[in-house]
Parts: C-alpha cells; structure tokens; sequence
C-alpha cells in the first residue's frame, strides 16, 4: 500500500477566528487512540469548543469531539476525552510563557494529517470585544462590495 502524501483536513475552527485576535500559530501532534484514528479518517470531528490548557508543564487539548467509531468494540474511547499535544520543549515553554500575560489563551484551528500523522494547528490568540467583531465583519462587507463593484465593471 503506498503511503499517505499531503495535508487532508479534518475539521476547522473556524469560529476561533472570528472570537480572537490570531497572534502565532504552531503545529503539533496529538496523542490518540486507535479508534479516534480510524473515526478522524472518516472525516468525523468537532472543534467549536476546543481549547488548550498546561497540566504539569504538558499543554493538552479539551472539548474537542472526536465521535465514538462505528465499528469499534469495547475498545472505544471517550467522545470528549482530553488529549496530549506533542511540542518541543522551547515550543512548550515559549507557548506557556506568552499565556502568562493576560488576556492570552491557545485555541485549536485546524485537525488535519500530514504525510499520515494527526496534526492540529493551535494558536496563540487574545480575545476579541464586540466592537471589534463587529469591525470585522464590516471590513469583511466592504471588500465583499468592492470586488463586485469591480467585477461589474469588467463586464461592461
């Protein structure tokens, strides 16, 4: 069988981008069971409350939820269990340094494989106020309004 190549995408966060300020982002590998590599190969995951947490200088991922695999047995694992995100240490302490100052969390983007390995791509992120969200979609509408402002004119 030949190996898995590329990035095939599993599930994103994408309200995470709308709640915060995106600061640094960093690729890790996640700690699974077997069944929750067959059931994320099935396309099957949510991340909409997903974030990360340090327990003894180990940063681990909460309330993401990986559905129990069909075809599993008495082996199965918990839907909402909490897994261990694999870093380097530099990575580890850099990451748990920055969320000392206040207002900063890591949140999860993305759970994809990579060349066959479960990643997730977390960020460093502040939270955004209502004003801001609001700005955002806003900017979002405007430039929405000024390509098709644009592409009506070509046709002309």
């Amino acid at each position: 069988m030949p190996k898995e190549s590329g990035r095939k995408v599993v599930a994103t966060n994408r309200k995470a981008r709308h709640d915060y300020h995106i600061l640094d982002t960093y690729e890790a590998g996640i700690a699974l069971m077997g069944t929750e590599v067959k059931s994320l190969r099935e396309g099957h995951a949510s991340m909409v409350d997903g974030f990360c947490t340090f327990y003894n200088d180990e940063l681990w991922m909460e309330g993401i939820h990986i559905p129990e695999y069909n075809q599993g047995s008495w082996t199965n694992h918990a839907a909402r269990r909490r897994r261990k995100l694999l870093l380097h240490r530099e990575e580890l302490n850099k990451i748990s340094g920055k969320m000392r100052e206040t207002g900063l969390t890591v949140v999860p983007l993305q759970l994809y494989f990579l060349d066959g390995r479960a990643k997730v791509e977390i960020a460093l992120a502040r939270g955004k106020k209502d004003y801001d969200k609001r700005q955002t979609l806003r900017e979002q509408q405007d430039k929405r309004e000024s390509l098709r402002e644009l592409r009506e004119r070509n046709r002309r």
